[in-house]
């Protein structure tokens, strides 16, 4: 049985203009990950949220659960997937955190590298770069990738 990985980007546009715990700073739904990526390559979703991780690497965001200030077109998403008893393994992670992240770290092998399996030139190139030009225009920290498998 095949493991697919479904989630959303989203963006805090309101944090930059009035401050990060201003009321009217809420997260908000930027682009479905259906859109930008086609793959679902098991070493890169080992790599970056530590499923099927059969390859020994050290995920970079495993197991955060789904956050709870979510925008609502990703809450509404998230229900259509049955929510936590019809998917697993939901997390999150944000582009500052994509961005500071050592690409050159391998798995346990020493023979796939994070970029190798995950990098721009992967079915995820696309995925950074909404993120990166987000992260230029909002902030880094106020950009993140919510993603559940099923």
């Amino acid at each position: 049985m095949s493991t697919e990985v479904s989630g959303m980007i989203e963006c805090r546009p309101g944090a930059r203009l009035w401050g990060p715990d201003d009321e009217d700073s809420v997260w908000q739904a930027a682009i479905d990950l259906f859109l930008l990526n086609n793959g679902n390559a098991y070493d890169a979703l080992a790599c970056l949220f530590g499923i099927r991780n059969y390859f020994g690497f050290s995920p970079l965001a495993e197991g955060r659960g789904f956050p709870t200030d979510a925008s609502e077109a990703l809450q509404t998403e998230y229900t259509t997937y049955g929510g936590p008893p019809d998917v697993h393994g939901t997390t999150w992670v944000t582009w500052s955190e994509l961005a500071a992240a050592d690409w050159s770290e391998t798995d346990s092998s020493g023979t796939r590298s994070r970029d190798g399996v995950a990098g721009n030139e992967t079915d995820w190139g696309p995925v950074w770069s909404v993120m990166r030009t987000l992260g230029d225009l909002h902030g880094a920290d106020q950009v993140r990738l919510v993603v559940w498998f099923h």
